[in-house]
């Protein structure tokens, strides 16, 4: 992708680098605008993004997991020499009895930057694949996809437009649908970094062969961008940022969309003052609620459930801050994530519940670039990180959790 970006030799961000990343235009490269916008691109100097950027996991009916992670070769070198970021689509195998991921081969390869990577796999099996695209587009990135068979055989193989211009796309399954949501166009200033913002957010629903169903507008022609999303049986729910004139936060939305219908419910703002960028949301069969966790421009993570309908139905007003484009993952009733402080967080669910359970630090440091817990089983937690080193790996046992602290519940 066409980036200005500084050249940075740099070790792996340690937490305390994660609550000052510097700030991402679009999916992290920078801002998608037609050939003819008048501004060149920008991204902040020195962003770890352009070595590792953007990871995912679907795992098939025998078990094996497939992680998909995009990289600037392996190992990653980085910016090319024009500067531009050169990111190709790598898959790896794994299995609970694995110490460590398999050898990653490429999956998708081809000029310019195919990232963050984001997959989904839906309840038949098949997989979709979308990024951010710099290849091959008249605009300055294009959002596209592809579908496979779980075993990564071509159903509606890559390139497919998702849109011509859109970016910082991510995809999840609902039922046998496949939904991407996404953002388009970009508007200069303000933002992280006075890099600017997006211009809407915006939705496409698929079926399982790949073709298109219909197109949803969640926010259109407004500064609100950086769609997450999450997918249950029955429901996406959609996460982004809305820009906040003048200020240095954003506000947090989110909204419900069943693809059956494409019913959307009522978009809201379900924190007043978020860190950019800085939010994931998982779904947690055994509650049956989404969870979006967050954290606010003061370093206070936080964390809510959301119903189908998008009604939030508990609130961790206080907790650790979060990492940015961290993973959340979910065993029953308990979901994990990293914090910026250098821990795994162990979070207790009820449908209408929240408690930080407990902490237990990581043996690698956090990075703000992508990373995807995977289940060795009900009390062991296998994790997978981006990093400008490659991906990192580390296992957690959960059962050598700690209690949490007074600090932990940000009371002091």
């Amino acid at each position: 992708m066409r980036t200005m970006l500084a050249v940075l030799a740099v070790p792996l961000a340690v937490a305390a680098a994660a609550h000052a990343v510097p700030g991402a235009s679009a999916a992290g490269t920078k801002p998608a605008r037609s050939a003819s916008a008048a501004s060149t691109a920008r991204v902040p100097s020195g962003d770890l993004r352009a070595w590792q950027h953007g990871i995912g996991a679907i795992t098939d009916a025998q078990g094996v997991t497939t992680v998909f992670f995009s990289s600037s070769g392996l190992p990653p070198r980085g910016p090319g020499r024009d500067r531009n970021w050169t990111h190709d689509v790598y898959v790896a195998r794994w299995t609970p009895q694995q110490a460590n991921l398999g050898r990653p081969r490429v999956f998708i390869s081809r000029p310019e930057a195919q990232e963050p990577v984001s997959v989904a796999q839906n309840d038949t099996g098949r997989v979709m694949v979308s990024f951010e695209d710099g290849w091959n587009t008249a605009n300055e990135v294009s959002q596209r996809y592809g579908v496979y068979t779980s075993g990564l055989k071509d159903v509606k193989p890559y390139p497919n437009d998702v849109l011509a211009g859109g970016h910082s796309g991510h995809v999840a399954a609902v039922g046998s649908r496949f939904v991407v949501f996404y953002s388009n166009d970009w508007v200069d200033g303000g933002g992280v970094d006075n890099l600017g913002t997006g211009k809407g957010v915006y939705a496409k629903t698929y079926d399982a062969d790949g073709a298109l169903l219909q197109a949803v507008e969640v926010a259109p022609r407004v500064r609100e961008w950086w769609p997450m999303i999450a997918g249950s049986p029955t429901r996406a729910l959609l996460v982004w940022q809305q820009y906040v004139s003048g200020e240095t936060y954003a506000r947090l939305k989110v909204a419900t969309l069943d693809p059956a219908t494409g019913v959307l419910s009522e978009p809201r703002v379900i924190a007043d003052r978020l860190l950019y960028y800085t939010y994931a949301a998982a779904y947690v069969p055994t509650v049956d609620r989404f969870i979006v966790v967050a954290t606010d421009d003061k370093g206070h993570g936080f964390a809510q459930l959301v119903d189908a309908d998008g009604n939030t139905t508990a609130t961790l007003d206080c907790m650790p801050a979060s990492v940015r484009e961290a993973g959340i993952a979910v065993i029953g009733a308990r979901a994990y994530t990293p914090a910026q402080d250098g821990r795994l967080l162990h979070l207790k669910l009820t449908p209408t519940s929240i408690e930080l359970a407990g902490t237990q630090p990581s043996p690698i440091a956090w990075t703000y670039t992508g990373s995807v817990g995977l289940v060795r089983s009900p009390t062991q937690l296998h994790w997978v990180e981006t990093s400008p080193k490659g991906l990192q790996e580390a296992d957690f046992d959960l059962t050598a959790v700690r209690a949490p602290d007074a600090k932990d519940g940000c009371s002091q």
